[in-house]
């Protein structure tokens, strides 16, 4: 249904061979009761002699044992539950024009209707069962804000022609088969067993679902063809921006117990801040005019602060509520809020190692710092005190990961989030510079009338008279690395900050 013929009889067959592997399984299992069967009639009917009868017994006792084995193991695996992705429900009555759309869809392509609709904080968009023969149709949020609503319909349309094969009985049936082998995997018992029926019947279950897809995607051909070109394109966009946006952007954020409140909204700035600064297409200004298929939402700040709280849970593994420690941050309030924040903190540890090294008493001046750094010794022995003291701040400050229900493999523990590895660990040195470079930033913004921003793709930026200021980190090295001071004292004489005024800590 709902799939050329061809690629439906395919599909079929390969799925018939996924119920025929259980119903194998399952033969095996009755195999003894069969045996036992035969022993007991024919005892009974005269038809075996008498010289059977300690086999025939034996052989009940075996056939008892492996029933009740085989019950056990079908109870385990029928009640195994299936992982299901962490996603933001869609209700009809927050987003009917979204489900016009993909009824009209779903119409056009002469296939049943998705069941519901979800969204999920990443740049990808699937059908999900979720028990019973409806598929969820589960849309990446950044596709959403970033894609114009023509977009949107082009790109999910070989998604949605999937709801015909998920309505094909066999198919069906095959899916929930996979579904309950994989679910009971991890079970102690009977894990051993559902390897072993995957083994067998994961490449007709691989093979009918590229089948599956390709007889999708060829349905889908006949709508929008044209339209899903260009959004494929914006779909490396959206994840390029996506990804940047919360490597650089969020995680600081996630790590200060904050967390963005509209991060849909943000990669739409962030891919707008590509966009010009690459100079990606001549029509960029005109494609943003049309409508954005956010619009389709009645609510879309509202529906934004449920997948960034969803985003930050499973990005960071922050808890699924805000709370005193963990509470949203708005766009506006950032710079104040997150990057002044984390500037004075790591402001604060480097005098704090100054003090260790030194004695403590001396002021909290820049002068402090590049007097003290001019000594190589002095700067391996501040950057090994920044290194341990900003690992126990780490350690101390991590919001601790909540149990997912079982939703999300690898969580609560010390796996990485999904989609999300954590960044590689930074040395002593280019701990050192980065709180070196915190402390100017906040001298700059004291005495020197800058301001902490915000700029989309590089995350906490510096803005002296309204510009960013990227040329901080030459001079900062000369200092980290070689202890060369002069380059930095240079750069703040340009600014007009004095070295010898004292920084402003938390």
């Amino acid at each position: 249904m709902g799939v050329p013929a061809t690629g439906t009889r395919s599909a079929r067959d390969h799925a018939l061979a996924v119920l025929r592997i259980r119903g194998a399984a399952f033969a095996v299992a009755l195999l003894p009761t069969a045996a036992a069967v035969i022993l007991v009639t024919g005892g009974a009917t005269g038809h075996i002699g008498g010289g059977w009868s300690g086999l025939r017994w034996a052989l009940v006792l075996v056939a008892v044992v492996a029933l009740a084995a085989g019950a056990a193991t079908t109870t385990v695996i029928a009640r195994a539950r299936t992982a299901i992705s962490p996603t933001v429900p869609v209700e009809e009555r927050s987003a009917p024009d979204l489900y016009r759309l993909i009824r009209d869809l779903s119409d056009r392509l002469d296939v049943p209707a998705p069941a519901a609709l979800a969204l999920t904080p990443d740049c990808d968009s699937w059908l999900e069962d979720r028990g019973g023969d409806s598929p969820v149709l589960v849309i990446g949020s950044p596709f959403l804000w970033w894609m114009r609503v023509a977009e949107l319909r082009a790109l999910l349309a070989p998604v949605v022609a999937g709801t015909g094969p998920s309505a094909h009985p066999d198919i069906a049936a095959a899916r929930r088969v996979v579904r309950a082998l994989d679910a009971a995997v991890a079970h102690e018992r009977v894990g051993w067993l559902a390897r072993l029926l995957l083994r067998a019947i994961g490449p007709h279950a691989a093979e009918m679902e590229r089948l599956v897809a390709a007889a999708a995607s060829a349905r889908a051909q006949t709508v929008d063809y044209g339209l899903r070109i260009v959004a494929q394109e914006q779909v490396g966009l959206a994840y390029a921006g996506w990804d940047r946006l919360l490597t650089r952007v969020a995680l600081p954020a996630w790590r200060t117990g904050r967390w963005p409140s509209r991060l849909d909204a943000g990669v739409v700035s962030a891919l707008t801040e590509l966009s010009r600064r690459d100079r990606l297409a001549e029509g960029f200004t005109s494609r943003l005019g049309e409508r954005p298929a956010c619009d389709l939402l009645e609510e879309p700040g509202a529906v934004d602060e449920q997948v960034s709280l969803l985003a930050a849970r499973l990005f960071h593994g922050g808890p699924a509520e805000p709370g005193p420690d963990w509470s949203p941050v708005d766009w506006a309030a950032y710079p104040e809020e997150v990057v002044d924040r984390i500037w004075r903190t790591e402001a604060a540890r480097l005098f704090a190692a100054l003090d260790a090294t030194e004695g403590p008493g001396g002021r909290p001046t820049l002068a402090r710092i590049m007097d003290r750094l001019d000594k190589v010794p002095d700067r391996t022995v501040l950057a090994a005190r920044i290194s341990a003291d900003a690992a126990r701040a780490e350690r101390r400050t991590a919001v601790p990961a909540q149990d997912t229900g079982g939703l999300i493999p690898g969580f609560p523990g010390d796996a990485a989030p999904m989609g999300f590895p954590p960044p590689p660990p930074r040395s002593g040195r280019e701990l050192l510079a980065d709180h070196i470079a915190a402390a100017v930033c906040c001298a700059v913004i004291d005495t020197g009338g800058a301001e902490p921003g915000l700029d989309w793709l590089d995350g906490p930026a510096l803005l002296v008279d309204g510009e960013r200021r990227a040329d901080l980190t030459r001079p900062v090295l000369s200092l980290a690395e070689d202890g060369d001071a002069q380059p930095l004292r240079d750069w703040l004489a340009t600014v007009g900050v004095r070295a010898d005024k004292p920084v402003r800590l938390i």
